[in-house]
C-alpha cells in the first residue's frame, strides 16, 4: 500500500506540473491534462487509433522476440568462447553505438516505407542488449557447480540444460525487462520516420496537421500502452518463473 500511495503522489505531481505548464504557456500548444484526456477519449472511440496501436504493438513484440531468439544463443556462444567474443565484440559495439537515424537511409532504400524498417531497426537496437546481457550471465555462472559437474562426470547435455540454461533464466528476464521499454520508444521513432502505419505515423500526421492536442493525446496513449505491456510482461514472468526468480 505504501508503494502504491507513493506512486499516486508521483503521478499527481506530474499532472500538477503539466497543468501549471499549460496555464503558463499557450494552451493550444500545451493542452491541459483534462483536455488531453477528453481528446484521447475521442480518438479511442473512433477505433482508428486502437488499430494503429495494435499495429505498433505487434511490430514491437516481433522485434523483441527476434532479439531474444537470436541474441541469447549468440550471447551464449560468445560467453563460452573468448576467441569468438574478441572477434564479434567490435561489431556489437558498432551496432550499439550507431544511432537509429544513421541506419534510416539504408532501410528506406532497401525496403521503402512499411513495417520491415521499424521491425529491423528496433531489433537492431535491442540485439546488443540481449547479447551482452547473456554474455554477462555466462561469465557469472557458479564455477563451483561446473567443477562439481566435471568431477562427477555429469553428461554435457545435462550440464548445458540444467546449469547453463537454469543460471541464465534471470538474465533472460532482465533482457525482457529492459528491452520492452526500449522497443516501444524505438518502434515509435522509426514509425514516425519511415513507417507505413502505427502510432508513430499518427503522431507524424498530427504534427503535419499542426494538431498539438492530438499529438499530446497520441503520445499519452503510447506511454500508457508501453507501461501496461511492461507490467503485463512482468506479471506473466512472475507467475511463470516465481519458483526460480523474483521479478
Amino acid at each position: 500500500m505504501k508503494v502504491l500511495f507513493r506512486s499516486l503522489i508521483g503521478i499527481g505531481l506530474m499532472i500538477a506540473v503539466w497543468h501549471m505548464g499549460a496555464m503558463l504557456l499557450n494552451k493550444s500548444i500545451v493542452p491541459t491534462p483534462v483536455a488531453t484526456l477528453r481528446y484521447m477519449g475521442g480518438l479511442l472511440a473512433s477505433g482508428e487509433v486502437v488499430a494503429a496501436a495494435g499495429q505498433t504493438a505487434w511490430k514491437a513484440f516481433l522485434a523483441l522476440f527476434l532479439a531474444v531468439l537470436i541474441g541469447m544463443p549468440l550471447g551464449l556462444c560468445l560467453g563460452l568462447s573468448d576467441t569468438l567474443y574478441d572477434v564479434f565484440r567490435p561489431l556489437l559495439m558498432v551496432i550499439q553505438a550507431v544511432p537509429v537515424i544513421a541506419w534510416l537511409s539504408l532501410v528506406i532504400f532497401a525496403w521503402g516505407i512499411g513495417w520491415r524498417g521499424p521491425v529491423f531497426l528496433t531489433f537492431l537496437s535491442l540485439l546488443p542488449i540481449s547479447v551482452l546481457t547473456t554474455i554477462s550471465g555466462v561469465h557469472n555462472l557458479d564455477k563451483n557447480l561446473l567443477e562439481m559437474a566435471r568431477l562427477y562426470r555429469v553428461p554435457r547435455r545435462k550440464v548445458f540444460g540444467t546449469i547453463y540454461l537454469g543460471s541464465l533464466l534471470p538474465f533472460a528476464v532482465a533482457i525482457l525487462d529492459v528491452s520492452i521499454g526500449q522497443a516501444w520508444k524505438t518502434i515509435l521513432v522509426v514509425e514516425y520516420l519511415c513507417g507505413g502505419s502505427g502510432l508513430g505515423v499518427k503522431i507524424l500526421m498530427a504534427r503535419m496537421n499542426i494538431d498539438f492536442p492530438g499529438g499530446w493525446a497520441l503520445t499519452l496513449i503510447a506511454v500508457l500502452l508501453g507501461l501496461a505491456t511492461e507490467r503485463l510482461i512482468k506479471f506473466g514472468l512472475k507467475r511463470i518463473f516465481h519458483p526460480w526468480i523474483t521479478v
